[in-house]
């Protein structure tokens, strides 16, 4: 089985900040700091609604029979539409099981309001049985079925008070946790030029979500024991041989 596991890295968008409350002519970090103040005073929150949510970043783990990797999609220069467009181009290839953490509440909303904006075709992804029979009682769109595994939400019984953060389940585990940045320093960083740092902080996001994915399985008896050590050591070696600073320093935090 193919598990792709996802997060993505957002900031406010602008163009449409300007088209909805008539902002033209003002720069980006006019428009930004102008809907936050008034989406505070609506919401007590500044907070962007899903559909004002601006895809920066998405990252990936990718786990086969026989391989593991991480990694973002794209390019510095890749475009919002590339992005989202490698992402349902990997669907259609892998076929896989994908993971998240509050993917149902937050990504998938976001991934699917900035592809109806974009025009992208996602035909295997919307998949829901008229074709394939495979995706009548597990597709990627229903909340209890299990081809699209939120683990924050089937984790918490589906219950919203039980809800966690990514960062406290995986601190709790054993696992390094946020390492420098979170959400909240993402847009700041964003405008700074800093895009790839967001990278690299969203790839050591889906890594945090694929080893609490790995104890979910043994949880519920999809992976023994020694199965699950023989994945976590395929992960070590994995960042090991990378060498790159972001995924050593999450390697020397997890040991």
């Amino acid at each position: 089985m193919n598990i792709l596991v996802f997060d993505i890295e957002t900031v406010p968008d602008v163009e449409t900040g300007k088209k909805i409350y008539d902002l033209e002519g003002l720069p980006d970090k006019d428009v930004i700091k102008a809907i936050e103040h008034l989406r505070n005073q609506q919401t007590g929150s500044d907070f962007m609604p899903h559909y004002m949510q601006r895809i920066v970043a998405i990252s990936a783990v990718l786990s086969t029979v026989d391989s593991f990797k991480v990694w973002s999609l794209g390019s510095l220069k890749s475009t919002e539409k590339e992005l989202l467009e490698r992402f349902f181009d990997g669907l259609e290839k892998y076929n896989p099981t994908i993971v998240s953490w509050n993917g149902g509440g937050f990504d998938l909303p976001v991934i699917h309001y900035r592809t109806l904006l974009h025009g992208i075709a996602a035909h295997h992804y919307w998949q829901t049985g008229d074709e394939d029979n495979s995706f009548r009682y597990n597709n990627y769109l229903g909340r209890f079925h299990w081809r699209h595994i939120d683990l924050m939400d089937v984790i918490a019984a589906y219950q919203p008070r039980a809800f966690a953060k990514l960062d406290h389940i995986a601190t709790m585990l054993g696992f390094p946790g946020k390492l420098g940045m979170d959400g909240s320093k993402v847009c700041g960083a964003y405008l700074a030029g800093e895009l790839e740092s967001i990278r690299d902080y969203c790839e050591t996001d889906v890594l945090n979500t694929y080893l609490v994915f790995l104890r979910f399985e043994m949880m519920r008896g999809k992976l023994l024991a020694g199965e699950y050590e023989r994945k976590c050591e395929q992960v070590k070696a994995f960042l090991n041989e990378a060498d790159r600073p972001h995924l050593t320093e999450f390697l020397n935090q997890w040991k």
